[in-house]
């Protein structure tokens, strides 16, 4: 199954590299929130594959073109992570692409189609980037780390929104990115290439398949409370190279109660 995932999130890749050049079509889904014709093409590609060789296993989509159904095995679709920078022209977005088994995550596989960058694991068996094997940062303090977050799409009227922590956390690190997405975030994480990720706000196809990726790599993930991470548990998540993990999670502590003794009333609906 894991050979099957690679080779559809290539294929599926290869869509969206073509769709990277040639200008494409979109619809809002909120103001930060879009979807392109690319978005659907690849979804297509991805279920309709799942579909012909495993018809007796659920599927879970981002646009929706899902399959639900009672199986053991239920596959995570996100078939254009970081939709936003594709439209731009940025090149960070992925394929990614996970199965659960028994609502735990069996594998994952996401595939960077710009710098054909392919990030895989199964689980208990390690994590891999392009046939190397992955491994954690060994930064021991939080001080010395470089971090990446997100920020939700109803940042604009939520004030549990993460603006509070990611200006807490800019004056305890080395610095933070906010690249656009999660999947490679996390991707990140498992390379050592940062030492941490934080988010909320996320769906379970946006961290099934890094977040495996990550803990087969030697990360800690956890919710924000420290508590045991699930794809279909929360939407809040927290994976670090297990040296910080406890400052970064007492830091988001502290950020958030100092929210809710200064309540942001900032919080603005975007122009039209």
């Amino acid at each position: 199954m894991l050979d099957f995932a690679i080779d559809v999130a290539y294929r599926a890749g290869a869509l969206i590299r073509a769709g990277a050049e040639r200008e494409i079509t979109y619809e809002p889904k909120q103001h930060a929130d879009v979807v392109t014709e690319v978005d659907r093409a690849s979804e297509a590609l991805i279920v309709g594959a799942i579909r012909a060789r495993y018809p007796d296993h659920a599927i879970v989509a981002e646009e929706g073109s899902g399959v639900s159904m009672a199986s053991p095995y239920t596959w995570l679709i996100d078939p254009l992570d970081g939709t936003l920078n594709f439209l731009h022209g940025l090149p960070i977005f992925a394929v990614s692409i996970a199965l659960l088994a028994y609502n735990e995550p069996l594998l994952g596989v996401v595939y960077d189609p710009m710098r054909n960058e392919l990030f895989y694991a199964e689980r208990g068996k390690g994590a891999f980037l392009n046939g190397r094997r992955l491994h954690v940062s060994r930064t021991s303090a939080l001080a010395r780390s470089l971090l990446s977050s997100g920020l939700p799409y109803d940042r604009f009227t939520q004030p549990d929104n993460n603006l509070t922590e990611l200006t807490y956390l800019a004056m305890l690190v080395q610095d933070i990115r906010r690249p656009g997405s999660a999947a490679l975030d996390l991707c990140a994480v498992a390379a050592g290439r940062t030492d941490g990720h934080w988010e909320l706000g996320l769906k379970p196809w946006d961290v099934a398949a890094g977040g495996l990726i990550a803990r087969e790599a030697g990360a800690t993930v956890t919710d924000w409370q420290g508590g045991e991470w699930r794809p279909l548990g929360s939407d809040r998540i927290v994976a670090t190279n297990g040296l910080i993990h406890a400052e970064l999670l007492a830091a988001l502590a502290a950020a958030r109660r100092q929210r809710e003794q200064n309540p942001m009333s900032d919080t603005i609906s975007p122009r039209s």
